[in-house]
């Protein structure tokens, strides 16, 4: 009997509670992610001991430890380091150096990837200056040979955005360098997408000029954006209002209500709006960064990091004030107008005006020196009489493009709890004459300068 009315129980149904859920999985808020093709497994537990472990958090070890486990940073420290633990590699590293793995925030690799031919060109889809609804992970080959070579220079992670030909040219994708087979496997667990804009000369040059359309001004440039943030704006309000209620009554059931019609376009940028997409503006002068600060603040978003950005140091003041990072380069500009006004110190002057300073490379072969990229700023600052520690400089590959790309709490720095990112170096790091000996991505050994060479990870690289 107990069982008959616990069956019976079980089939009375509110009838308002009835409804067709049909149209509540068309919100793009509940789709589901596709399953990875690809599973890490376990990785082996590492103990690296008797080198100088740089934490990028302001403390460095000498000599010092570092036990990985399950990839994680199980512990660390200073001294000699604990007992070796049974199915545990050590790594003897006296003498060598060890930093968190280097995070680029600014590249192309897989979108624009090697051999550099047309057919390879994915990062710029160049027939609406307006293209915030087309990702750069859809596009990401993952056999472009590039990858495998920022790995060997001690990179675990990187940001790879559409290109800088539109005004909004797509979302970008935070990836994992492991040597799988599809983009979707290698993105970074839990991190947000991006979205990629530009100013200046890039959009206005590919249409004003070249296509003679909008934009062909600053003007125009602006006024296509404030447009297309309003509509975003609207956009966000049907569906925010849809999902508060998105189903009515009628005789005593609920009847679903359609939801908007997606757009994919303004989709993007409600996300941004939500603070669920990071932005992230290609912008070198100052008074275009102001501008893109003022639009911000007119429709509720927030700038994440500026990229190039060559006159930063022009406003670090309000960068500082306003929380920004500026992802930049060491030395590189002068190659158009708009990148002419630069000075070798602006990490430096960032750095000291307490903004968040970040190397970028932006380049397939400055993704492989990143180490270098940051002594060269370090240089400029201390010759200008600017007081910077290498743990701030370390700062500029590490913790603060981690910050920039929303994953600080996971990488950026050697503490317990993190992805066991981590890099060996045959010396210190900030020298011309270093390499990256051995890499690890999640706990696992992605790079072993000492042992034999094995196959490279894309059939597009060229061995001897």
């Amino acid at each position: 009997m107990t069982a008959l009315v616990a069956c019976t129980g079980a089939e009375k149904k509110d009838p308002a509670a009835l409804v067709d859920e049909g149209p509540l999985l068309l919100d793009p808020a509940v789709e589901p992610e596709p399953t990875p093709m690809e599973t890490l497994p376990v990785a082996s537990a590492v103990l690296l001991r008797g080198a100088t472990v740089m934490t990028a958090n302001g403390v460095t070890h000498t000599p010092g430890w570092v036990r990985l486990r399950d990839g994680k940073i199980h512990s660390l420290g200073a001294g000699a380091g604990p007992e070796v633990e049974a199915n545990e590699r050590v790594v003897e590293a006296q003498g060598k150096f060890v930093t968190p793995g280097l995070i680029d925030t600014h590249s192309h690799l897989g979108v624009y990837a090697s051999p550099g031919v047309w057919a390879h060109s994915d990062g710029n889809e160049m027939t609406s200056p307006i293209t915030s609804g087309v990702r750069a992970e859809d596009a990401v080959w993952p056999q472009d040979p590039g990858i495998e070579r920022a790995v060997k220079g001690g990179v675990t992670t990187m940001q790879v955005l559409p290109g800088s030909g539109n005004l909004m040219g797509g979302r970008g994708v935070i990836l994992k360098l492991h040597p799988f087979r599809e983009a979707r496997a290698m993105r970074f667990p839990g991190a947000k997408d991006t979205l990629k804009m530009a100013c200046g000369e890039n959009p206005k040059r590919v249409y004003g000029r070249d296509k003679g359309s909008m934009p062909m001004s600053r003007m125009g440039s602006i006024y296509l954006m404030r447009q297309k943030w309003a509509d975003a704006r609207r956009y966000k309000l049907k569906w925010d209002q849809w999902r508060k209620k998105p189903y009515e009554l009628k005789e005593g059931k609920k009847v679903p209500i359609n939801p908007p019609e997606r757009d994919l376009t303004l989709e993007t940028m409600a996300g941004v709006l939500a603070g669920d997409i990071l932005a992230q503006i290609h912008c070198y002068r100052a008074d275009e960064m102001l501008m893109q600060l003022r639009l911000a603040r007119e429709f509720g978003w927030k700038v994440r990091s500026f990229h190039h950005a060559v006159e930063a140091y022009k406003i670090r003041d309000v960068l500082a004030a306003e929380g920004v990072s500026v992802s930049t380069w060491a030395d590189w500009w002068g190659f158009k107008i708009e990148a002419w006004d630069a000075v070798e110190q602006n990490l430096a002057l960032l750095q000291e005006a307490g903004a968040r300073a970040i190397v970028h490379t932006d380049s397939p072969e400055g993704i492989q020196r990143m180490n270098q990229e940051a002594a060269k700023g370090l240089a400029a600052g201390r010759e200008a009489g600017i007081g910077l520690t290498e743990d701030q400089a370390l700062r500029w590959i590490t913790a603060n493009p981690a910050w920039a790309l929303g994953i600080d709490e996971k990488v950026g720095t050697l503490e317990v709890g993190k992805h066991a990112d981590v890099v060996v170096w045959d010396a210190h790091p900030f020298s011309v004459y270093t390499h990256a000996e051995k890499v690890f991505v999640d706990g696992h050994l992605r790079f072993d300068r000492q042992a034999p060479p094995r196959k490279p990870w894309s059939d597009f690289e060229v061995t001897k």
